[in-house]
Formats: C-alpha cells, sequence, structure tokens
C-alpha cells in the first residue's frame, strides 16, 4: 500500500506545474495581448481616403492610319481627370474615316455568315456584330459562302492586334500618386507627400525606400515590382494593383505613422493564351467633313489598369480597452489549477487519496451530559445520541 510520503511527491509536482502553467499565462497575456495586439488601445479601421494622380510622359509614333503623332497625357490616360483608376493606353487598334452606311459584316463573326440572302432577314441586328442586316448575302467571286450585309459604322474594323505595343515606351512614363487619410474617432490626418516648401521637390524626387513620402512612380518600375514585363503587359493589357496601407500607432509622433506601398498583378496572368487575358475596350471619336457629314475614327485600346486602393487602422492608449484585457488574463490564471485538480482527481490510479486530501468529512459529534445546575440551566436532554448525518465537504 502506498504511503501519504510515497504520493505526495506528485501532488507537489502538479503544484509546480500549475504555478509555472499560470507564470506562462502571465508571459502570453503580456506580450501577445499587450506589445503584439496593442490591448491597451482603443482602435479605428474606419479610414476615410481620397486619391488624385496624374500621369505625364510624351511619345511618338508612326503609323499608316495616324501617321506621324505626338502622344501626350490627353490622348493616352484614361479618365483625364485622374482618380483611384486610370488606364494608360500601350497598344492600339484604328480604324478611321467610318461612316454610316451599308457594308459587308467581318468575316469573324459567326453570326454573320451566309449563303442566301434568307440567311439575313433584314432589320434584324447581327449577334455579337457591328451592325443591322439589311437583307442581302455579299459573296466574294465565286464562293459559296458570304456574310451578311449590314447597316453601320463602316468599314467595319477588322485588324489584328499589332505584334508590338505602339506605346511601348510608355514604361518610362510617371505617375503621381497623392493620398489623403484621415482617422474620424481620433480626429487625425495626413497624406502621403513630403510637407516642404521646395516646389522643385516633386519634379525631380522618385518613389523608393529612400524617399516614401515622395509619390512619383516609373510606371515600368511598378509593373517590375509585380513580378511581370512591361513590354508583355502592355502587348495586350493587364490590371495593376497598388495598395498603400496605413498602420499607425497614436502613442507615438505622428511622423511615425508611414504609408507602406504593395503592388499586384490582379489580371489571370498565368493564362496568356486564354480567351479572357488581357485588358481592353474601345471608344471613337468624331468629326464632321465639309458637307456636314458625321465621321468618326474608331480605337480599340489594350493598356494597363491601374487600381489604386487604401485600407489602415489607428490605434491610441484607452483605459476601457486595457481594464478589459487585464480581467480577461486574470481569469485564465486559475485554469492551471483546475487543470492539475482534474488530473489528480479524475486521471490517476491513486485518484481516491487525492480527493481525501482535497475534501474533508465532517461528522457532528454527540455532546456529554450537561452538570451545570442553577437558574440558567435548561433541562438535561436525555434523548439518545444522535447518529451519523450527513457530512460537509471543505476545500483543502
Amino acid at each position: 500500500m502506498c504511503s501519504e510520503y510515497q504520493i505526495l511527491p506528485s501532488y507537489v509536482i502538479c503544484k509546480h506545474f500549475s504555478h509555472s502553467v499560470g507564470d506562462l499565462f502571465i508571459f502570453l497575456i503580456v506580450s501577445w495581448v499587450f506589445l503584439v495586439k496593442k490591448g491597451y488601445q482603443d482602435t479605428d479601421t474606419s479610414l476615410q481616403s481620397s486619391i488624385v494622380t496624374k500621369v505625364k510622359g510624351v511619345t511618338f509614333t508612326n503609323t499608316s492610319e495616324l501617321g506621324e503623332r505626338l502622344w501626350d497625357v490627353v490622348d493616352y490616360v484614361i479618365p483625364p481627370q485622374g482618380e483611384n483608376v486610370f488606364f494608360v493606353v500601350t497598344n492600339l487598334i484604328v480604324t478611321p474615316n467610318q461612316r454610316q452606311e451599308t457594308c459587308a459584316e467581318s468575316e469573324s463573326i459567326p453570326d454573320a455568315l451566309c449563303y442566301t440572302d434568307s440567311d439575313c432577314p433584314s432589320g434584324e441586328p447581327v449577334v455579337a456584330g457591328n451592325g443591322v442586316r439589311t437583307g442581302r448575302c455579299l459573296r466574294v467571286g465565286n464562293t459559296r459562302r458570304g456574310t451578311c450585309e449590314i447597316f453601320a459604322w463602316c468599314p467595319v474594323e477588322t485588324k489584328s492586334r499589332p505584334a508590338k505595343p505602339l506605346l511601348g515606351k510608355a514604361e518610362d512614363f510617371t505617375v503621381y500618386i497623392k493620398n489623403f487619410i484621415r482617422f474620424p474617432k481620433f480626429n487625425f490626418s495626413k497624406t502621403n507627400v513630403l510637407d516642404t516648401k521646395d516646389r522643385d521637390f516633386l519634379k525631380s524626387c522618385h518613389f523608393g525606400p529612400k524617399n516614401p513620402y515622395c509619390p512619383i512612380f516609373r510606371l515600368g518600375s511598378v509593373v517590375s515590382w509585380t513580378g511581370s514585363n512591361f513590354q508583355e503587359i502592355a502587348l495586350q493589357g493587364g490590371v495593376i494593383g497598388i495598395q498603400i496601407e496605413w498602420d499607425c500607432d497614436l502613442d507615438k509622433a505622428s511622423s511615425e505613422c508611414n504609408p507602406h506601398y504593395s503592388f499586384s498583378r490582379l489580371d489571370n496572368k498565368f493564362s496568356e493564351n486564354s480567351i479572357s487575358s488581357g485588358y481592353n475596350f474601345r471608344f471613337a471619336k468624331y468629326y464632321r467633313d465639309g458637307a456636314g457629314v458625321e465621321f468618326r475614327t474608331l480605337v480599340k485600346a489594350y493598356g494597363i489598369r491601374f487600381d489604386v486602393m487604401v485600407n489602415g487602422k489607428a490605434g491610441k492608449f484607452n483605459i476601457i480597452p486595457t481594464i478589459i484585457n487585464i480581467g480577461s488574463g486574470l481569469a485564465l490564471l486559475g485554469a492551471g489549477a483546475f487543470f492539475c485538480d482534474l488530473v489528480l482527481i479524475y486521471l490517476i490510479k491513486k485518484s481516491h487519496f487525492y480527493r481525501d486530501k482535497k475534501y474533508e468529512e465532517v461528522r457532528s459529534v454527540m455532546l456529554p451530559p450537561c452538570s451545570l445546575r442553577g437558574p440558567l440551566a435548561g433541562p438535561l436532554d436525555r434523548s439518545p445520541p444522535p447518529g451519523p448525518r450527513n457530512f460537509a465537504l471543505v476545500g483543502w
């Protein structure tokens, strides 16, 4: 039979473990909740932000459709006023001098193929095409198959995408990204532009690790930071994300609240042969000739869309979250002793020994006959001695 002195060291070890667990909880509370998560601070994640963008750069092209042409920011940036989303044209398919008249639909449109005039019902639009059918099937030479005649802006777009980006030198263009932010809970505002009176600062600086408050970015560098090649993405277009992160500890000086930038490719860059790869859209520029007849130049523009996204949070000391986190931590300190008691009472073979030490059984005791005589003495209780009564459990 195991004596008390043989089993007691296990209890002492477990009690020592209980204290160690308590110390561990204290360390975790201080290091994780207060130092890492800053549980003593009140936070504000309702960031208010505004973005202003301006692109600068010029390039020169010479094509059969447009001739010699100088491209500036008005020509290749859409929209021109500058927002948190802007598009830079890098490649083009140009169809000049389109007029509203009848012509043959493009052979690349499946719904436009025909063999007889009955295949081209008059007044019906061509699905995914360029105009409305006139009722005629136009064939070239002696071929059996032709295309439906349509009323549309003619001639329709038929040319394929150029093999090289027309505005490949756009990688040397620069974009100015100005960001205003405000945390309304703390009435704190800041911008990502250096607060200086030097008017030449923005004309000569470029963003870099040593110039985080210079918001002038070279487009080629932005694309390279995403792991992509500018000339490849300029050929058929793509989408680039520019992320500005503000993580501000307002218990420190405002100069410690700095923007952090990250850059990523948002479109499906790994599926270059996919039908959904790239980014493009069409727009037109309208004119009138000497007779007052309207005509236009249709442009299918390939290019890079830049999405500027801003998020962040701010924190500042507040007594309420501090008290809540301290109280929660203190409540966890009893977990070590509770776990130790569960092991000793229910999980080991000699659990009855620890249960006897943990709980004490108390029985009622019969009092001897009272020998007191006098005016204060009451009647002698001659009832039989009481038997064992219910016992109470008292914490050890």
